[in-house]
């Protein structure tokens, strides 16, 4: 059951991924989950924005809490296509999100186990479960054809 419901809302952080591919931007999509419901999406905004914490995580932790009153998303899964970088991990724990279930794993950034472990570092005041892997052919595919095509099209 868990697993379904894992698929289901990564399909829905992948259409927002599709959103940001479609602007030019890095094809990242989130989206925040509270009791089996979405309360925010969102997508990279980087180019568009021209703002270096666009960064989809970031984006739609700002909507989750203005939209629910409350920073602290205890209660609250957020589903990512790419691993969080060390910034956006930063913004999950601030958060005290619940649970965070990605996609692809990201080697150059990854700050959820690839690079580094923010989630699990018992130096830290809060520690949260990780799910990683879900979708990440489909997720890691969508960023492979976006960066070939950008280094196709800077030629």
């Amino acid at each position: 059951m868990a697993r379904e419901k894992d698929l289901f809302f990564m399909k829905k952080a992948m259409a927002q991924a599709a959103r940001a591919e479609a602007l030019g931007e890095v094809p990242v999509g989130v989206v925040i989950v509270r009791d089996g419901l979405i309360v925010a999406r969102a997508f990279n905004r980087k180019e568009t924005a021209h703002d270096p914490t666009a960064h989809a995580e970031i984006i739609a932790i700002r909507r989750a809490a203005r939209k629910l009153g409350a920073w602290r998303l205890d209660s609250c899964q957020l589903y990512v296509t790419l691993e969080p970088c060390v910034m956006c991990m930063g913004g999950l724990i601030q958060a005290r999100i619940g649970r965070l279930i990605y996609g692809a794993t990201d080697a150059k950034a990854g700050a959820c186990g690839s690079l580094y472990d923010l989630s699990s570092d018992n130096r830290l005041n809060y520690r949260f479960s990780v799910t990683s892997g879900v979708m990440q052919q489909e997720a890691s595919e969508q960023l492979r054809v976006f960066f070939r095509a950008l280094r196709k099209k800077n030629k």
